[in-house]
């Protein structure tokens, strides 16, 4: 596999630490509120990754770990404003996010651990930066002495000056420089707090998930990734405080980052209404759908969010599940995906060339008429989108499925209509599929009959 390093700008010949166990972190949500789809990319994009190292290395030697940040300062402000417990809050939040991620045909992680389950994890690892000189305690803060760390700057590739003049550092009268960062912070009554050698508080971002990668990970591991947002400051600290503990040994060997996204040509945000959580598309469109048309932009890229993509990705999607409608009549032969899409996707995740795999799988399904050929198509169809995450439900809850249609009454209008039309009253044939097209239900004519799907 070829993957881009951000650490080293370039793609590399991934090799693991260990072959047995190969390692990976994703930065996960902060849970106060529904994710929106931005949140979606890198947990899509590393859900192929982890997909496509369980291929090449075995489902049961690929351990995949994406936190759930459960205490920050958004959370404490939002259960504040919505007069709620600040454990209700990111327990509903924490949940729907996993709902909506298994919706939008993610495989769940190896570990999910929480931030507030590792205190005591975060204390050990301040406690040795305090005692090795690289943090300081000040007026019931903890801080991380950059200075200290020669390396500093080493994945930004930018100088402490460039970065404190291109971020908003809190100038505060209790740090030795600007450019230090918090470990832990003081908490009021009132706030989440933990005892600590420091007084009672809470810790800082991203001392959260040095201290969580190395619990389930190791003091180094494979493949650290997130959002391109995250290189400065998070992931900057965190190789800072992660080495400075671990007597200089790097906390990943290879760091990944996925592209911004846009909607519709502009920055999301809420004052241009044009804020989409996932929650709410997926009140509007299958998950799949959303799957695919995030698959189909490279994951290092920007992707502009638009709703002519999502119409194109869904006739894609039923384009791949009518191949494998016309394969109905054989067994899937081995589940075996194509060699030109595994090479794809071991190609820094080409996700774009895989899906045209898929698309010339499916031309191919289209065109067979030889049962071994059928055979061998199916099952590399499904193994191919296996690896892509696609293609892994029944054809007909993708042509049918959905709660609001009675698929027993429509399938008895199609009777009632192929015996109009035998009975040439094509007036009464007509009358049907208009009353179905009504209710959202498209008709297919074909040579083994007459089909129905989902508009």
């Amino acid at each position: 596999m070829q993957l881009y390093n951000t650490l080293s700008r370039k793609k590399e010949a991934f090799t693991p630490l260990d072959a047995s166990n190969v390692r990976m972190y994703v930065c996960g949500p902060t849970v106060y509120d529904y994710v929106h789809i931005g949140n979606a990319v890198p947990a899509v994009a590393f859900d192929v990754l982890f997909r496509v190292l369980r291929h090449v290395y075995g489902d049961d030697h690929v351990t995949y770990v994406r936190n759930i940040t459960d205490v920050d300062d958004k959370i404490i402000e939002r259960a504040a404003e919505n007069k709620q417990d600040i454990s209700e809050l990111t327990a509903r939040t924490a949940e729907a996010y996993q709902r909506d991620m298994a919706e939008l045909m993610n495989l769940s992680p190896s570990v999910e651990p929480r931030a507030t389950d590792h205190i005591e994890h975060m204390i050990a690892m301040i406690g040795e930066l305090v005692e090795s000189g690289h943090a300081y305690a000040a007026e019931g803060h903890v801080l991380f002495r950059v200075q200290s760390d020669d390396d500093y700057g080493i994945l930004s590739g930018r100088s402490l000056e460039d970065m404190i003049d291109g971020a908003r550092v809190e100038v505060a009268p209790y740090k030795e420089y600007a450019g230090d960062f918090v470990l832990w912070k003081p908490s009021d009554d009132g706030v989440p707090g933990w005892e600590s050698p420091w007084g009672r508080g809470r810790p800082g971002w991203h001392i959260e998930c040095s201290a969580m990668s190395k619990a389930y990970l190791g003091e180094t591991f494979d493949i650290h990734g997130g959002g391109i947002d995250l290189i400065f400051p998070h992931h900057e600290n965190e190789i800072a405080q992660s080495s400075c503990s671990h007597g200089g040994a790097p906390l990943a060997n290879v760091w990944m980052h996925n592209g911004f996204i846009t909607v519709e040509g502009q920055k999301m945000s809420k004052s241009l209404g044009n804020f989409h959580t996932v929650h709410d598309l997926l009140a509007e469109w299958p998950g799949e759908v959303l799957r695919y048309t995030l698959l189909a932009g490279h994951y290092r890229q920007p992707l502009d969010w638009t709703n002519k993509g999502m119409t194109q990705a869904r006739q894609n999607l039923d384009r791949l599940y009518t191949a494998l409608r016309a394969l109905d009549d054989v067994e899937a032969g081995a589940l075996t995906p194509a060699e030109k899409l595994v090479t794809a996707l071991s190609d820094d995740l080409n996700t774009p060339l895989a899906l045209s795999v898929m698309h010339d799988l499916a031309g191919q399904a289209n065109r067979a008429e030889d049962v071994a050929d059928k055979v061998r198509i199916k099952g590399e169809l499904l193994a191919s989108g296996a690896l892509l995450g696609i293609l892994q439900q029944p054809i007909a809850d993708w042509f049918q499925g959905g709660d609001d249609l009675d698929a027993d009454a429509i399938e008895a209008m199609i009777a009632q209509r192929v015996e109009a039309r035998k009975n040439k009253d094509f007036a009464e044939s007509d009358r049907i599929r208009d009353a179905l097209a009504e209710q959202g239900v498209i008709l297919e004519d074909g040579p083994q009959g007459t089909t129905w799907k989902k508009a």
